[in-house]
């Protein structure tokens, strides 16, 4: 009896540590971001026909995800040596136009050179499935590498390898294709940054996740790339999902790496009734990512218009929405700015406390489900209050604000 209590003693004491260390592990990446000063480059962006029908975005950002812009290996390569690269080298002159960083998504396997060129996929037959010939694989990463060396420095490995319509190989297979292209692309410029495939979601994502690491995934990559999609639920949901990736991160010693927000965004039915509403999921999105340690985040998307439902753009591709206004207006919120802290209450009201140089301090409050009186803290010293549409009130000695799921930036100083 007393050896069976002892058995069960240590298994509880095991589970207990094996949790308590994945914990403090999966904090590395919340405290190093509340070290750092928020980059541009956080603010990332999709644009699928920025040389067709969509003008270049009246709004700023720092990084550009080619995702479904016709750049994959299937167009570029649609027969055996036959390249096409007109569309991405004008793609590589809009980013240094504009001085914006490409990362560039490899994979999509054309039909002549698929593991299974009659299987049907999203985009092609074939497209979702492994090369047939791994030297296939090898040379079209260092046709693509050494072509735009220099110009495109972050290449991610594959779009969503835990979705059918888009990779139906093994998680093996994907973990060669990994190594492979890791290899070559450091090879051509030690300089340049490889980013895992990504995986994505609530449910089956985590689990595609945890085996590429298990099975040494991890090793090839410098950058781990997760899709934080959480429709139909708000941005708050986001919390819990990123915390899950990174326990998985940290329970593969890897919690070093830095993890990135590649693709996110809500798609229809839309989950929101109101366009001012929608804006505030962009903002409460790119906050709520960058506290709890994502590094990047490209927002799905400028022009799809079809499949999502939080749109920035009208039909016409050029006349902003709220959301594109709010994409701005965070965006010069947190850029430059530390954010030292950001929590919620037992209301559910979010406090997120911004510092900069020269004294500079402020606050980004919002309550995600009803409009309540927050009292402003005497020491906050509150001079000044923005919203997502860009206007400020000078505030005299007010002691309290009306707040709700729209986020409000309260600051010290006087613009």
């Amino acid at each position: 009896m007393k050896r069976k209590f002892v058995l069960v003693l240590l298994f509880c004491v095991t589970i207990f540590s094996i949790y308590f260390a994945t914990s403090i592990e999966s904090s590395v990446y919340y405290e190093s971001a509340l070290k750092s000063t928020i980059p541009l480059n956080f603010f990332g962006m999709h644009i699928h026909r920025a040389t067709t029908t969509t003008p270049w975005p009246k709004i700023t950002f720092g990084s550009w995800r080619l995702w479904q812009a016709d750049i994959t290996w299937a167009y570029l390569e649609p027969e055996k040596g036959k390249w096409n690269f007109a569309t991405l080298d004008k793609y590589v002159e809009l980013a240094e136009k504009n001085e914006v960083e490409i990362l560039l998504v490899l994979g999509q396997t054309p039909t002549w050179a698929s593991a299974r060129p009659t299987e049907k996929a999203v985009y092609g037959k074939g497209f979702g499935a492994e090369p047939k010939n791994i030297e296939d694989w090898r040379n079209y990463v260092r046709t693509v590498a050494e072509r735009y060396k220099g110009k495109i420095r972050y290449y991610e490995i594959w779009n969503e390898m835990h979705l059918k319509m888009f990779y139906t190989g093994t998680v093996e297979k994907m973990v060669e294709l990994s190594r492979e292209a890791y290899k070559i692309i450091k090879d051509v410029d030690s300089s340049n940054v490889v980013v895992s495939p990504s995986s994505g979601g609530q449910n089956v994502g985590l689990s595609v996740l945890e085996e590429f690491l298990e099975k040494g995934g991890g090793s090839w990559a410098d950058i781990l790339s997760y899709h934080f999609y959480v429709n139909p639920e708000p941005p708050e949901a986001m919390v819990e999902l990123i915390e899950g990736v990174k326990n998985i991160i940290a329970g593969h010693n890897l919690e070093n790496k830095p993890l990135w927000n590649t693709e996110a965004g809500w798609f229809k039915p839309k989950p929101f009734p109101s366009d001012r509403l929608g804006a505030a999921y962009v903002a409460r999105s790119y906050i709520l990512n960058w506290a709890r340690g994502v590094r990047r985040f490209y927002w799905y998307a400028w022009d799809n218009i079809q499949f999502m439902s939080l749109h920035t753009v009208e039909p016409d591709f050029k006349t902003l929405k709220p959301a594109a206004i709010a994409y701005e207006e965070v965006r010069k919120w947190l850029v430059g700015a530390k954010m030292t802290y950001c929590q919620s209450d037992s209301q559910k009201t979010w406090t997120c406390k911004l510092t900069r140089d020269g004294d500079y301090t402020a606050y980004v409050i919002w309550n995600p489900n009803e409009q309540l009186n927050f009292q402003i803290p005497q020491d906050w010293q509150v001079k000044e209050v923005r919203d997502l549409e860009g206007a400020s009130q000078k505030f005299h000695d007010a002691k309290s604000v009306e707040i709700g799921p729209l986020p409000l930036l309260l600051e010290d100083v006087v613009s």
